[in-house]
């Protein structure tokens, strides 16, 4: 198999702490590439230029591919894949790793996904499908709480609920129904599911058609609160590996849940070449499916590259072009642990624009890295808070409590007035340990 020239001019879409992990890997690349951003952060922006273009603008940023001869763009968020950015790539003659739309319905729509695990028996909760509430209602008087309602398409983390009785989920699907209401392009439609018991665990896979790469094990904390209390968010901490799934474990993963995963994609017809990021729960009877995305995750991505001795462009790219057995990956064995640090008030409302302390490089513990999420330059030049999850603090080590020990260092050292974050990352597998 001929191994294509790696491209030299990159273009990574998106804004958050994935995308700043993405350009730190990618410029570790043996062959150096030239790496730009849009629309990038503050912490992007202080490592390769940015350009201020949405993630959601296609025209803007096929235009910027074609003004800055970009010969190969990763795509970061799941928003822009749905819009179909890789399709419109490929139809001026420029490369991309990240599924097509057709592939990125896999995210865009949990409906959809449900159908293909219950089509092809990969193991998953069970699941009835609504568009109409009074339907919804009457399904859930017939399975009590604990029950889980999730709307059909993208909802920016907020269109899941974990109902414990049936009056919370009554309301969810009301709800969750009315998102699209009045809309003559789409019907809101839910899926409601049994909610599985179980520990969670995430895997990224590499795939590239019918080929596939698994990356090492991570877990993640949604929860905003220590001990996993109070609302879910985006992910507030991970680490990487995640010692609950062992290689017998992760046998039996891959054999029931990875392989019938890739083979049933492309037997629907989807040349898949991306990222299918697959929510797994960990439940008495096996693993089963939470849900497939179709892009790497945020925070589990800035645990899991900085442990890649694979080049990480290399393994993007042999993905994009169907060239993915040509690839070996080499993992490090330093842990790796990430500590986000939000904004107060999120997953709810949250001050935006204030000014951030943090430490130079220099002073950092040894492999020790902060990477922006939620960043903006102010017109006094200084770094402020942009978002609800600001920063990713990762720190890596030979065990997860030095790892731990660096990153909350870090954490403690940078200020700003409403810093908040998890003192917990990490605490259920040092139970384990």
């Amino acid at each position: 198999m001929t191994t294509p020239t790696l491209p030299r001019n990159v273009l990574v879409v998106g804004s958050g702490g994935r995308e700043h992990a993405l350009v730190t890997a990618l410029l570790k690349s043996p062959i150096k590439p030239r790496v730009i951003c849009a629309p990038g952060n503050a912490g992007i922006e202080a490592q390769v230029p940015c350009f201020p273009i949405s993630a959601d603008n296609i025209p803007g940023l096929v235009q910027l591919a074609k003004d800055k001869s970009i010969d190969f763009v990763v795509v970061g968020p799941e928003v822009p894949l749905s819009l179909g950015l890789v399709d419109e790539l490929n139809k001026v003659g420029i490369l991309a790793f990240g599924p097509k739309a057709d592939g990125a319905r896999l995210e865009a729509s949990k409906t959809y996904t449900k159908e293909i695990l219950l089509k092809y028996k990969i193991p998953t909760a069970k699941a009835a499908f609504f568009t109409e509430p009074e339907k919804a209602h009457a399904y859930i008087d017939q399975n009590p709480g604990p029950i889980v309602i999730k709307a059909d398409g993208l909802a920016a983390g907020k269109g899941v609920v974990v109902a414990t009785h049936s009056a919370e989920a009554k309301l969810a699907a009301t709800e969750l129904l009315s998102l699209n209401a009045g809309s003559k392009e789409s019907k809101s439609s839910i899926l409601i599911e049994e909610c599985l018991t179980g520990e969670e665990t995430s895997l990224l896979v590499i795939v590239s058609g019918t080929e596939y790469i698994i990356l090492p094990t991570a877990q993640d904390h949604k929860r905003i609160g220590e001990n996993d209390t109070g609302p879910n968010t985006g992910g507030m901490g991970a680490y990487s590996p995640a010692s609950i799934v062992n290689q017998e474990l992760l046998k039996v993963i891959d054999e029931t849940i990875v392989a019938p995963s890739v083979k049933a994609i492309a037997h629907e017809g989807i040349d898949f070449r991306g990222t299918l990021f697959i929510g797994i729960m960990l439940t008495p009877e096996g693993p089963k499916v939470l849900e497939y995305n179709t892009r790497f995750g945020d925070p589990e991505t800035q645990v899991v590259l900085p442990r890649l001795k694979t080049d990480l462009l290399a393994l993007l790219f042999a993905a994009a072009t169907k060239t993915l057995g040509n690839i070996t990956l080499e993992v490090i064995s330093d842990v790796a642990l990430c500590v986000v640090i939000a904004a107060k008030g999120y997953p709810g409302a949250y001050a935006k624009g204030e000014v951030i302390t943090l430490l130079p490089l220099e002073a950092l513990p040894p492999k020790s890295y902060i990477l922006h999420a939620g960043t903006a330059k102010n017109k006094s030049d200084e770094i402020v808070s942009n978002g609800g999850r600001v920063l990713g603090i990762v720190a890596l080590a030979p065990t997860l409590k030095e790892a731990a020990s660096k990153a909350y260092w870090t954490c403690d050292a940078i200020t700003y007035s409403s810093k908040v974050f998890r003192r917990d990352i990490g605490a259920r597998q040092l139970r384990r340990e």
